[in-house]
C-alpha cells in the first residue's frame, strides 16, 4: 500500500518565479491514512500549493474511512456521485447523510468518519482544505478514548 506518493501529470510544475496555470491529471490512485483512495489533485507536491490541497475521494462500495481530524485545518467537501453517511463530533455520536450535489464543511479538530451507503457503487467527492500538505495534519481518532 502506497501513502501519498501521487502519480500525476503535471505542467510546469516549480515555475514559482514565473506564475503558470498548472494542469493536474491524476493517473493512479494513492491511499490515504484515513484509508481511502485519493487522486492527489493541488497539492504543495504537485503544483506548490502554498495554502491549499484539492482531490478526488473515491469510497468503495460499503466502504468507510478510519476515523479522523484534519488538526488545524479546515475541509470541504462536494458530493459528486453516491450517498456518503458521516458521523461526527465528539464520540462521532452525530451523523448526516449527503448526497451528489452537496457541499459540507467541517471544521478544524472535528473528529469525522465518511461511509458510503451503497452497497454496490463507489461515491466520489472533490475535498479541499486550506492546508497544501493535506495528509500531514491528519490525525486518526480513537474512538475507546471518547467514551
Amino acid at each position: 500500500m502506497t501513502f501519498l506518493e501521487p502519480s500525476h501529470s503535471p505542467h510546469n510544475v516549480g515555475q514559482c518565479e514565473h506564475p503558470e496555470v498548472i494542469t493536474i491529471r491524476p493517473q493512479t490512485e494513492t491511499w490515504t491514512h484515513q484509508r481511502l483512495p485519493y487522486f492527489v489533485g493541488i497539492s504543495k507536491s504537485t503544483v506548490g500549493a502554498t495554502g491549499i490541497s484539492m482531490n478526488l475521494v473515491v469510497i468503495p462500495p460499503g466502504g468507510t474511512a478510519e476515523p479522523h481530524s484534519h488538526r488545524d485545518y479546515e475541509t470541504a467537501i462536494y458530493i459528486l456521485k453516491g450517498r456518503v453517511e458521516t458521523r461526527y463530533g465528539a464520540g462521532l455520536k452525530q451523523s448526516m447523510i449527503n448526497e451528489a450535489g452537496d457541499f459540507i464543511f467541517i471544521p478544524p479538530n472535528v473528529p469525522h468518519q465518511p461511509t458510503n451507503l451503497s452497497l454496490t457503487e463507489a461515491a466520489q467527492a472533490i475535498v479541499a482544505r486550506n492546508d497544501p500538505n493535506d495528509q500531514e495534519n491528519v490525525v486518526l481518532y480513537d474512538l475507546s478514548e471518547s467514551s
